[in-house]
């Protein structure tokens, strides 16, 4: 049986020829006459779907309508009228109607309905598996051709499209299929780093748009002209700002959205304070000693973004009225809440928000949040669910009040690790996941990237045979002390600082107020 109908309408029997076409299709329908007997069916019996007449005698459909619903609030009621005031309709929707039809309805219509309504989850999980099986084949070939930087921009976000819609079917399969292709992809995105990104930094190849040219290129031609807020949600990914996507776009059109590369290491430290200063990490170091923090300092290593930001900005030449601020917790971002009248007629005000990066460090120290975020999907509703009641919801609107451009991007991105490699290295190396500096490092070197020299990465030299390794795809490093132990713990947390797609490919985006 397809499903259990009931039908009031008090004039059912002009409706047989209906009842009889949803039979022959397999649908078991009871029709009534009037609200009351319809009530009483309702809470009697089961029912996959309700049609409910608007205009009866005595109940109306609308008081029909109220009463079901208090007793069965989730069964889907679809409402059929011969009127179309709009009163009605918008009783008829603010009650939550699964669907509204007007009168005379023909049977292709009622099947329509049905359809939409109790077997929508099965045709869409159909039809997004079906369209998925010839993406694969379309995409796994792209994988076996030699791919350029767009074309790794375009390969992540289509598998962030497909990650996103396999998730909404109850179908796992194809999820299944979707993981192994994501990892294939994974492997060779390292690859293509490996063989690349050195050359970038050094101008012997072109280089992708990347973070630590942002401000200069992409930021800058709007310094001046009109007003602008620079939001750096720390550790966001480019699947996360899809979830995030529409709540944003309530209050703002989408003028631009592209994917940009970050810094090795995919960390805080190094890509942050590229962005702010516009300089690789090893260019800071030398120009402004003062700034930077070497991995053996004691304390924070992004003291020094305001100032990073200013001598950016001087730099550049833009004499500009500005601010900035970083949000690490609740009541911070209540302040600059309570503020932004002070800063709406700033020519730019730049926001740090730290809340996914601390998300990511919480489900590895915290049990609670392992279990709240236990896989992506979970990982990508938590960050769903803090923004649309964080203060930052507040200020997005606010910004848009103001008539003010919004700029929303990060440092880099984070990834799920699963898969644990020996590193052996001196007391004082950095405690990192994802990867390591220092001298005298032991590991597999077919497992890691491996910058010998840091200068041709623009990093920072430590000390004398300072290199850096970095875990790729899934990887992450485990010293052979206690190896059993920290091999479990750190066994799917989410890390950051080595090389994926998750990590390295961020989003970049304008949006305008809408009007």
């Amino acid at each position: 049986m397809q499903g259990k109908i009931l039908w009031a309408d008090d004039e059912i029997e002009l409706l047989k020829p209906h009842i009889l076409f949803l039979e022959s299709k397999g649908y078991s329908v009871e029709a009534v006459t009037n609200g009351s007997d319809a009530i009483d069916k309702a809470t009697e019996n089961t029912f996959d779907i309700i049609f409910l007449d608007e205009n009866m005698p005595g109940l109306s459909g609308l008081e029909t309508l109220s009463r079901i619903k208090e007793i069965i609030p989730l069964i889907p009621i679809v409402m059929i009228t011969k009127s179309e005031e709009e009163y009605i309709m918008e009783e008829a929707i603010g009650s939550k109607i699964a669907d509204y039809l007007i009168k005379p309805v023909n049977p292709n219509q009622i099947l329509l309905s049905l359809k939409k309504n109790l077997d929508q989850s099965k045709l869409v999980s159909q039809k997004t598996n079906s369209s998925y099986q010839q993406e694969f084949r379309q995409l796994g070939m792209a994988l076996n051709a030699r791919m350029d930087i767009n074309d790794w921009k375009e390969m992540y976000s289509k598998l962030v499209f497909w990650e996103l819609e396999l998730e909404k079917i109850e179908d796992s399969g194809m999820r299944e299929i979707l993981e192994f292709q994501k990892k294939e992809a994974n492997l060779l995105f390292c690859n293509f780093i490996e063989d690349n990104y050195l050359n970038w930094l050094n101008g012997t190849e072109k280089s992708p748009d990347m973070i630590y040219n942002a401000i200069k290129n992409d930021i800058s031609p709007f310094l001046g002209k009109e007003k602008v807020a620079v939001l750096v949600i720390d550790n966001l990914r480019y699947d996360q700002w899809k979830m995030v996507e529409p709540i944003f776009s309530k209050y703002f059109k989408k003028e631009e959205e592209k994917i940009i590369f970050t810094i090795l290491p995919t960390a805080t430290h190094y890509a942050r304070n590229a962005f702010f200063s516009g300089l690789l990490p090893s260019e800071i170091e030398k120009k402004f000693p003062q700034f930077w923090k070497s991995e053996e300092d004691e304390g924070g290593k992004n003291m020094f973004e305001k100032e990073l930001l200013e001598t950016n900005l001087k730099r550049l030449g833009k004499n500009i009225k500005w601010s900035y601020t970083k949000i690490t917790n609740l009541e911070a971002g209540k302040r600059l809440n309570d503020q932004f009248n002070q800063m709406k007629d700033n020519d730019a005000n730049f926001i740090v928000y730290n809340f996914v990066d601390m998300l990511s460090h919480a489900r590895t120290e915290m049990e609670v949040i392992r279990e709240l975020a236990s896989d992506e999907a979970a990982y990508r509703s938590i960050t769903v669910s803090w923004l649309e009641h964080s203060p930052l919801l507040d200020i997005i609107k606010k910004i848009a009040d103001a008539g003010i451009k919004l700029i929303v991007t990060t440092d880099h991105g984070t990834i799920k690790v699963n898969s644990p490699i020996k590193i052996v290295g001196e007391r004082n190396t950095n405690s990192n996941l994802r990867y390591k500096l220092g001298r005298g490092l032991n590991y597999n070197a077919k497992e890691v990237f491996t910058v010998n020299n840091p200068q041709d990465a623009f990093l920072p030299k430590v000390r004398m045979s300072t290199e850096y390794v970095f875990a790729k795809g899934q990887d992450f490093f485990v010293y052979q002390n206690n190896y059993n132990h920290f091999a479990n713990y750190y066994q799917n947390t989410f890390q950051h600082g080595g090389i994926s797609m998750e990590e390295v490919l961020i989003p970049y985006v304008v949006l305008s107020p809408k009007d």
